[in-house]
């Protein structure tokens, strides 16, 4: 048996980002008309403390980053405010003098043109399956049976355990590909190569019928909350930097390590392939980042040199595609310090080539990427992950 990893192909990519549902009237009974997306720049520590307390106050939906323990003096903040909530907020910024700007004015708005733009089209027809939109767990569920049963001479499925709710997380390992794309070929002949293209399958579902921008698993917890950020439920570092221990917090890490069925179903099947697995690649949204151990410390990763000249050609594929520009770097000083992240831990359970990709866009349209963006962003992230597997099958030192 060959090495192991897990990396989507082009049509798997697309599947990973967030989604929307139609409705009859509005979308998600109206709950964000009026809401408001503000980036906002604190000039020093002492404002970025003020606007934490605030923030805090106002139970607002922070976008970036993650985390309010991670807002500093200069830290670009995008956060999402009710429509109850904004101008109480935006009275305390124009008082405070702190540097902001409204990005997206009416939210419920941006969501219902955007839903409105995509083509009404058969859902339940799965050879037109289209990979320039989004789908919802079932859809892609269905299309991952299809595949399986009609190319199961590239693909086998199979599930690595439930989730909370009792939904099978599935699974597809490419065993050959076609011969029109000798890159692919020369990486499938020395690889298997694991796909799970929806890895939070309760949340992925419940933010097409509840909430858009649900991003926890929906695991009961105390407090009447629900839900863990699955990449703080790792067992590395656990519940330290960039992590809360309030469960009504979007970065709650949960009870104790691996607490979610989701990541003990995941971390035991790498455990159990480990000594053959060489790359994992986790992929997120957003903020255009390539980043790499560690996000709980400080600190340069024993194999630096190689993974950082991996990082390097990964974001330079990325531009030769449209000209984005991806930053990249260890994950601690490129973005925030965090823990209980995947990407550490299967570090630290020795797979040498460990990513973590944040996806389109800076903040523009944030967590609301265009259908017409996905293609694009599938595109330049294959040459990416195209890049990071020749630079391992070149053997660095």
């Amino acid at each position: 048996m060959g090495s192991t990893w897990r990396m989507p192909h082009l049509f798997q990519l697309c599947l990973l980002f967030h989604s929307w549902l139609s409705g009859c009237c509005h979308l998600y009974n109206n709950r964000y008309a009026g809401d408001k997306v503000i980036r906002i720049v604190p000039k020093s520590n002492k404002e970025a403390n003020e606007l934490k307390n605030m923030y805090r106050q106002l139970q607002v939906d922070l976008w970036q980053p993650s985390s309010i323990s991670n807002i500093w003096g200069n830290t670009v903040t995008d956060v999402h405010t009710s429509n109850i909530s904004t101008e109480a907020l935006l009275s305390y910024l124009r008082h405070a003098n702190i540097q902001h700007k409204i990005i997206v004015k009416n939210l419920q708005k941006v969501v219902e043109n955007q839903r409105a733009s995509t083509p009404r089209r058969n859902r339940r027809s799965i050879s037109k399956y289209d990979y320039e939109d989004y789908h919802t767990l079932e859809e892609i569920v269905k299309w991952m049976h299809h595949m399986n049963s009609t190319h199961s001479n590239l693909v086998h499925m199979f599930s690595v355990g439930t989730s909370y709710e009792g939904r099978p997380l599935y699974v597809l390992k490419a065993i050959n590909t076609h011969k029109s794309d000798p890159v692919m070929k020369k990486i499938l002949d020395q690889f298997y190569v694991y796909v799970m293209p929806v890895f939070n399958v309760d949340g992925y579902r419940y933010s097409w019928t509840h909430d858009r921008f649900w991003r926890k698993t929906r695991s009961k917890m105390r407090l009447n909350c629900y839900g863990v950020d699955a990449n703080r439920n790792w067992k590395v570092n656990f519940c330290e930097e960039g992590a809360s221990f309030n469960p009504c917090d979007s970065t709650y890490c949960g009870p104790y390590a691996e607490s979610e069925p989701e990541v003990k179903a995941v971390a035991h099947f790498i455990q159990k392939r480990r000594k053959r697995m060489k790359i994992y690649i986790s992929f997120h949204a957003y903020a255009q980042m390539l980043l790499y151990p560690f996000s709980y410390q400080y600190g340069a990763i024993p194999n630096y040199k190689c993974v950082e000249s991996a990082a390097q050609k990964a974001v330079e594929a990325i531009n030769s595609a449209y000209g984005v520009r991806y930053r990249h770097g260890p994950a601690s000083t490129t973005l925030y310090l965090s823990s209980g992240s995947s990407m550490d831990w299967a570090y630290n359970n020795g797979i040498p080539y460990a990513f973590a990709f944040e996806l389109r866009d800076t903040g523009y349209y944030g967590f609301m990427l265009p259908e017409g963006l996905i293609r694009p962003t599938c595109i330049e992230t294959m040459l990416a992950v195209k890049n990071i597997t020749m630079h391992l099958l070149k053997k660095c030192r």
